[in-house]
């Protein structure tokens, strides 16, 4: 199995280390008209340690604000905050694209504690 079929190579465990991935739980989420690309604003839930963070998706495709709120989420806890038009994103949510090129959410398949590392 070839290691370099990606871009950027392989990496070590450190490196993965570095990057914070964890569950947090959508409590708020709304239609984001000011983005360029229609996207849905997000303030999720990663427990105590973390508090709660925004976010901002283009996830409109499979995805309705409504369907969010409640629902556990994957993401980037330790990138540095980006400006999206009005909006700061401090969290990256993680998901896949499918074949139609929409985005799918990358989930726990059962309940998990808010601010679960991904290990």
């Amino acid at each position: 199995m070839s290691t370099e079929h990606e871009p950027g190579g392989c990496i070590d465990r450190a490196e993965f280390d570095r990057v914070d991935l964890r569950v947090g739980t959508v409590l708020e989420a709304d239609p984001f008209p000011e983005a360029r690309t229609p996207a849905i604003r997000m303030r999720i839930d990663f427990g105590p340690a973390i508090g709660v963070l925004k976010s901002s998706a283009r996830i409109t495709e499979r995805y309705s604000p409504e369907s969010l709120v409640g629902r556990q989420v994957v993401a980037v806890v330790n990138f540095p905050p980006k400006q999206i038009g009005p909006h700061l994103s401090e969290c990256l949510v993680t998901g896949f694209h499918d074949e139609n090129g929409a985005v799918v959410l990358c989930t726990p398949d059962a309940d998990v504690q808010p601010g679960t590392r991904l290990r």
